[in-house]
């Protein structure tokens, strides 16, 4: 889920939900199929320097943009972006380790852009535009696409450092969308319970389709293979796409992504028993161990207590309120996503917040987003087993048995990292406790690589130990996840 750095949320009045956010990008997705006008977008001029890759008459149009500029650098990847401008580091302050490498040399076109949309919550580039995305084209091309949306509520520089660099590296395109809503008040766009979400997953084949066709008149063909990725609610953009438009993709790297279920489980019906008991562990006398226990039973592993004060402090309230506020508004009334670090007890606290007593239509509204496992092309999804903020039993153990059951069994592999957690930027404040998932990530990308070229099945789903004593410098570049061989 992992918010973007701002965690403050003030208590005012309800607005009215914005209307027309899904007939806007229904009919953008629609526009994104036809052959733009040769007006339909507006660009400034090319940044950098100007002739080669970079002529006007060389520079792919983005189907369906309102708006798009295109830059010719030097460097693709956050070794040059920040300098240039053409990232924001704030995007993805928080999600990888701090020594993580940024690879250099990867020269090519960046398209920065947005999607007809109402709303103005990404105030990147002084747009004040939601939809906004980024796309970019290295010079040396590989032959293939990723696609991604971002994690949280953050925008689409979100992955530059854990995907974008990398994949770029590797001669791959890259293609990153903001979701259509940003940053913690997410919840206002749209006019029904859940309309915010649903936007981000239309607004990922809007950028899929988009993507395919700039990456086809950039290079004079169409990508040979088109790889959707994300981790946390971009994890969750992944297996929804696979189950709702695996003509789009050739397959899919889940990095623990959100579980979506009007049954259960779901994000409501482990945080708040966390917000009620996490308290009484943290003070501790003789109810803490009894608190403990309850966490534990909601699925907070034995084990991860050295995690609970920063998800307490960072995560836990704020994702249950801003959530709980999406698909469930009418449970505080006319307050906007509850009152932060309420006591038990206290009227609409999201601490006694009860999911299955909930009425049908909250159910409803979690159910226009859920998943069912049916995805139709390849997938490997992944997971720390010390994520605290999406407790692994209560999600990727959840959705690889829905995939399972939906006879979509082939198609997965599960692999459960062990000592991994949910930002690995913790991995900096505890090297000897956890290992960084950047580099299960890769190691799963590459799996996914030969299962789709044919040349080699990836391991069976199982949990990829961690090494007693191994060199922390090791883990930051190494995550085997073994072979086995086709026959």
């Amino acid at each position: 889920m992992l918010p973007s750095p701002t965690t403050a949320l003030l208590r005012r009045g309800r607005p009215t939900r914005r209307p027309g956010v899904l007939a806007a990008v229904s009919l953008a997705a629609a526009a994104s199929l036809l052959p733009p006008p040769a007006a339909a977008a507006a660009s400034a001029p090319v940044d950098g320097t100007p002739g080669g890759n970079c002529a006007r008459s060389a520079l792919p149009r983005v189907p369906g943009a309102a708006l798009q500029r295109a830059a010719c650098l030097d460097g693709l990847t956050t070794a040059s972006t920040v300098t240039s401008g053409h990232t924001d580091p704030a995007d993805y302050a928080g999600l990888t380790p701090r020594d993580l490498p940024a690879p250099t040399g990867v020269p090519g076109i960046q398209i920065d852009g947005y999607f007809p949309d109402t709303s103005a919550t990404n105030t990147g580039h002084g747009w004040n535009h939601d939809s906004q995305f980024v796309i970019r084209l290295p010079d040396r091309w590989t032959g293939g696409l990723v696609v991604a949306g971002s994690p949280g509520n953050r925008k689409q520089y979100a992955n530059d450092r854990a995907v974008s660099d990398w994949v770029l590296s590797r001669g791959y395109a890259y293609a990153a969308t903001d979701k259509g809503n940003t940053g913690p008040t997410f919840y206002r766009d749209g006019r029904r319970p859940g309309d915010a979400i649903a936007e981000w997953n239309a607004r990922l084949t809007q950028l899929t389709r988009a993507a395919r066709r700039v990456v086809a008149e950039r290079y004079h063909r169409p990508p040979a293979r088109t790889i959707a990725t994300g981790l946390s609610n971009g994890g969750y953009l992944v297996r929804w796409q696979l189950e709702n438009h695996p003509e789009l993709y050739d397959g899919g790297v889940d990095w623990e992504g959100t579980l979506w279920r009007s049954e259960g489980p779901n994000l409501f019906t482990f945080l708040p028993s966390v917000l009620r008991n996490y308290p009484r562990y943290a003070a501790g006398g003789p109810g803490a161990e009894a608190a403990r226990d309850a966490m534990h039973e909601a699925g907070y592993p034995a084990g991860s207590e050295f995690l609970w004060p920063s998800h307490h402090a960072v995560y836990w309230d704020l994702t249950q309120r801003i959530y709980r506020e999406e698909i469930d508004p009418g449970y505080d009334g006319a307050t906007e996503a509850g009152t932060p670090f309420c006591a038990p007890g206290t009227p609409a606290c999201d601490a006694d917040y009860d999911w299955a007593a909930r009425p049908p239509t909250v159910h409803r509204a979690a159910g226009r987003i859920a998943l069912t496992g049916r995805i139709g092309k390849p997938l490997i999804t992944l997971q720390g087993t010390l994520d605290v903020l999406l407790p692994i039993s209560q999600d990727s153990d959840v959705y690889a048995r829905m995939v399972h059951r939906a006879g979509r069994g082939a198609l997965l592999r599960y692999y459960r990292i062990e000592d991994g957690t949910h930002t690995d930027a913790l991995v900096d404040t505890f090297p000897d406790k956890l290992r960084p998932m950047v580099p299960c990530h890769r190691s799963a990308f590459r799996a996914l690589e030969g299962w789709l070229t044919g040349n080699r099945l990836p391991p069976r789903s199982h949990t990829v130990t961690r090494a007693a004593g191994a060199d922390p410098a090791t883990l930051l570049t190494a995550c085997p996840l073994g072979q086995e061989k086709r026959g």
